[in-house]
């Protein structure tokens, strides 16, 4: 374990959210808008992406509707946290603004860069950086402005990795408990990411799980995920295309153990099923959590 050192106290408390537990939640997407007004399906909440909802019109219509019906999360995929250049105000501002119109549950954000400001150039991917001491100054600084601009602590998620740097001496789950002591965020523990990289690039997902400060994890993500040959060597994509696989599912099994507090999301952004599907694998979630922390008898089975 590499340690890092502390810097000024953070304005905000390094821990989760957990002034309700709620029943898993399922990713807020246009094609059921309409659906879940009409039917109201049996799932805890919904989070939206940010940015699908920033620019008004019909989104956050639909938005303020299902909004009125559930809680609601906000995440973030274009804030480019990790960027050495700063955070982008414009976007910030936009996000404040949506932010304080949902009043959600939960913010969160990527541990991950997206942008290059100076040229002008917006990725459709997020970025990993290298775990190093410049990188957590520069990483904990964005984080810090963005939580005293919405005035509340946001949560930081795990990526997917696909490679690594040469240096990068801190583990990934030792940046995140240092950025959550310097600055006060939380964790959202993303299940599929953890199983995603550790496959890709080395790492028992387990360990990885142990070493996550529980106090500070206030969302878990689960996901699909695809297998590609590269070369005749498998490479694991986090494309949140299908069914939660059976190896995330036993992983969750723990992080339920270890989180059991935390709120539980179902992702799935390509090749989006029938509303049906994700309210069954909400479903599913809830009983697995039951299971393991012994309250079956407020999950459905």
């Amino acid at each position: 374990m590499i340690a890092v050192s502390p810097i000024a106290s953070p304005a905000f408390e390094a821990r989760a959210p957990k002034a309700i537990a709620l029943k898993a939640g399922i990713g807020l997407r246009a094609k059921h808008h309409a659906e879940i007004v009409a039917s109201r399906p049996g799932v805890g909440w919904f989070e939206i992406h940010a940015e699908n909802y920033m620019g008004g019109g019909p989104p956050l219509h639909y938005l303020d509707s299902v909004r009125a019906l559930y809680p609601v999360a906000v995440h973030g995929v274009g804030l480019s946290l990790a960027s050495a250049n700063g955070i982008d105000s414009h976007h910030l501002q936009r996000l404040a603004r949506l932010v304080e119109r949902v009043e959600p549950m939960i913010v969160s954000e990527h541990l991950a860069w997206t942008s290059l400001p100076d040229q002008r150039l917006y990725l459709n991917d997020l970025m990993p950086l290298p775990y190093t001491e410049q990188a957590l100054d520069a990483v904990a600084a964005n984080i810090d402005r963005v939580q005293t601009t919405l005035r509340r602590p946001i949560l930081i998620e795990n990526p997917s990795l696909y490679l690594t740097y040469a240096d990068s001496p801190i583990s990934e789950p030792d940046f995140l408990a240092a950025l959550a002591y310097r600055t006060g965020c939380g964790i959202l523990c993303d299940v599929n990411n953890i199983y995603v990289s550790c496959t890709n690039v080395g790492g028992d997902p387990f360990d990885y799980l142990e070493r996550v400060p529980s106090h500070a994890v206030g969302e878990v993500h689960l996901a699909g995920h695809c297998v590609k040959d590269i070369d005749g060597v498998p490479l694991l994509i986090d494309d949140h295309g299908s069914r939660v696989a059976p190896a995330v599912w036993s992983l969750y099994e723990r992080a339920s153990m270890l989180f059991p507090e935390a709120q539980t999301l179902i992702e799935w952004d390509t090749d989006i099923p029938d509303l049906a599907v994700l309210v069954a694998e909400a479903a599913e979630a809830d009983y697995c959590r039951g299971l393991v922390t012994g309250a079956c008898d407020a999950h459905v089975k």
